[in-house]
């Protein structure tokens, strides 16, 4: 959490400033850059091209429940919460159709 703020008012501020205000080394944010990504962050890339592949076959039309049930099916094992924050984080969301 504190090398991404780094990383995003790195160009407002001074680089060692910010890292002193923060605690933090000044080789941290360059080592928070190159560090490979967790299990958990592979997984939910993972999960994520699903999710993304998901509603272009439904034709826009699958919110959180019912992807939940097309994740679950399809074999991976995964919550609504995990599918909720996966879709926040990436702007996802459902596209109703007009009823008349």
């Amino acid at each position: 959490m504190r090398f991404r703020f780094i990383e995003e008012r790195g160009c407002d501020f001074p680089t060692n400033r910010l890292c002193q205000v923060l605690d933090v080394t000044a080789h941290g944010p360059r080592a928070h850059r190159n560090r490979p990504a967790c299990q958990r962050q592979r997984s939910d890339m993972v999960v994520l091209v699903y999710i993304k592949e998901q509603p272009r076959l439904s034709l826009g039309s699958c919110g959180r429940p019912r992807m939940t049930k097309e994740l679950r099916d399809s074999g991976l094992n995964v919550g609504h919460r995990r599918i909720c924050r996966l879709m926040r984080k990436d702007c996802i969301r459902l596209e109703r159709s007009k009823t008349y």
